[in-house]
């Protein structure tokens, strides 16, 4: 019976093998096909799994909650009398009620404004926390690493002052590192909108994740490298071509430490995190979402390496800042999609049945202790009741 039961999945194994093989012929192309989608797992198939809802909220929750300790610790408040403020306020209680109406979508339009409310939703909370996160952040460091930045550019070759003259000196090229700077939400909007459209639930999980993840490493090492930016660092004299990041780094941040700011309006937030830059660190996120996507993967890679470019001038941003920027971005996404999907796989791999160990958990504890009274030997039976009393504790 044993035997049987051994060679009954690999005989179906090998008849589903034949029926592909006889549908798709034995051309080498076919046979290289068969290979790549049969028999190797292809990374969407690991999509499948998908990262619970519940997690992503308790997670960016979480992040509010210590936003908003956080505050309170650098005795700044949200600025209740801001009206575009309020104006926000009222678009996301409207969306809340929304996305409680489409819980159980009758139609696939239905289910594409719930899947798009719910990613759009996370992640520009994602955004807000983060935002106001770095002004209660800024306000808890110390002195500037420009120092340092600038040192580490010089060594990687790289001249800020040399890349600022050049935008600075061409009105069309300001206007469009203008543009591409300000991008930023242009891609998420359309990877998004196509995840709920096309019904990629799992991916555009894991890109959130992934976001959410960079956004709160960003943070923790901004707390090692606050900076001033080159712009204030480098740059002596009249400003031929303020950028939109401006001087807000080495403005604000004095004035937070001194506890000099005490209201944040959230549609006034200004950028305060040099290094790592996140405009890098987004654009990266971006290209590795879109990247799986033929549609979307030349445009947003095309679109994303303007922004890149425009970063050093218009983010106000060292080489250094973009190259850790990167590098978060790429560590956030490993960690997401290789160790957190491995782990979901883990936890819903089913545990095979094992009678042995099913009786032992039923068992009362008095009569696990004369199970273990009865073993003559140290075999698998004991071992298995020793690690059942251990998890018991019964042996404290």
């Amino acid at each position: 019976m044993t035997g049987v039961a051994c060679v009954a999945p690999r005989l179906q194994y090998y008849m589903h093998m034949t029926a592909v093989v006889q549908t798709r012929g034995t051309t080498p192309g076919a046979v290289s096909d068969l290979t790549i989608h049969s028999v190797i797992p292809s990374i969407r198939d690991k999509t499948v799994i998908e990262l619970p809802g519940h997690w992503l909220v308790t997670a960016i929750a979480a992040s509010l909650l210590v936003v908003l300790a956080l505050m309170t610790r650098a005795q700044l408040e949200l600025d209740s009398h801001n009206l575009i403020d309020r104006l926000f306020a009222v678009i996301a209680v409207a969306g809340i009620i929304a996305r409680i109406a489409l819980r159980r979508p009758r139609a696939r339009a239905h289910r594409v404004a719930r899947d798009a409310i719910d990613h759009i939703g996370l992640f520009a909370l994602i955004c807000l926390v983060g935002a106001l996160a770095s002004y209660p952040v800024a306000a808890s460091t110390r002195g500037f690493e420009d120092f340092a930045l600038e040192r580490t550019d010089r060594l990687l070759r790289f001249n800020w002052i040399s890349w600022y003259d050049f935008v600075a000196a061409h009105p069309w090229l300001q206007f469009a590192e203008s543009v591409a700077y300000q991008s930023i939400f242009v891609s998420p909007a359309i990877l998004l909108g196509y995840f709920a459209y096309s019904g990629r639930r799992g991916e555009a999980r894991l890109f959130i994740a992934s976001f959410w993840l960079a956004a709160v490493v960003t943070l923790l090492l901004f707390t090692l490298t606050p900076a001033q930016g080159p712009l204030a660092y480098l740059w002596h004299g009249r400003i031929p071509y303020m950028p939109q990041s401006a001087l807000y780094q080495a403005q604000v941040i004095p004035l937070l430490r001194h506890h000099e700011v005490h209201t944040v309006a959230v549609t006034s937030i200004h950028g305060l995190v040099c290094a790592p830059s996140f405009h890098t660190v987004s654009a990266v996120l971006y290209i590795i979402a879109a990247w799986p996507i033929r549609r979307l993967r030349w445009p947003l890679l095309a679109l994303n390496v303007a922004m890149l470019l425009a970063t050093p001038v218009e983010g106000t941003h060292y080489l250094t800042d973009m190259i850790a920027g990167a590098l978060v971005a790429i560590a956030a996404s490993i960690a997401v999609r290789r160790g957190l999907l491995s782990l979901l796989e883990e936890l819903r791999r089913p545990m095979p049945f094992d009678p042995l160990r099913t009786m032992l958990r039923r068992a009362p504890n008095r009569r696990l202790m004369q199970l273990l009274a009865m073993e003559t030997s140290s075999g698998p039976r004991a071992n298995a009741i020793l690690h059942e009393i251990d998890r018991r504790g019964l042996d404290s």
